[in-house]
């Protein structure tokens, strides 16, 4: 399997593709240039089970270090990855005002 990570802005999420598939979705709210809230996390029940959806958290956070933002997991998937990979609680913020 083949897995590509990507933002679409317009639609205010991060996609992960199997093999050309969606497979899911993590989305998020912006606050200000540098701060990505996210609030749900989901995939298709025909890709669970399989680390998709870690696939999708670790590619999302890699591209929010990429550009130097910073995320607020209130989506429970998010958070409960981050809690299991310490490596990734640099990028963690309280920032969520409206």
């Amino acid at each position: 399997m083949s897995y590509l990570v990507e933002d679409d802005p317009a639609r205010r999420r991060f996609e992960i593709l199997v093999d050309d598939a969606l497979a899911g979705f993590t989305a998020y709210r912006p606050r200000g240039a540098d701060v990505l809230v996210f609030t749900h996390t989901e995939v298709d029940p025909a890709f669970r089970g399989a680390g998709v959806g870690e696939a999708l958290i670790r590619g999302t956070l890699d591209e929010v270090r990429r550009r130097g933002a910073r995320v607020v997991p209130r989506c429970p998937f998010m958070a409960a990855f981050v809690d299991r990979h310490p490596g990734y609680a640099d990028l963690v913020t309280s920032t969520d005002e409206p």
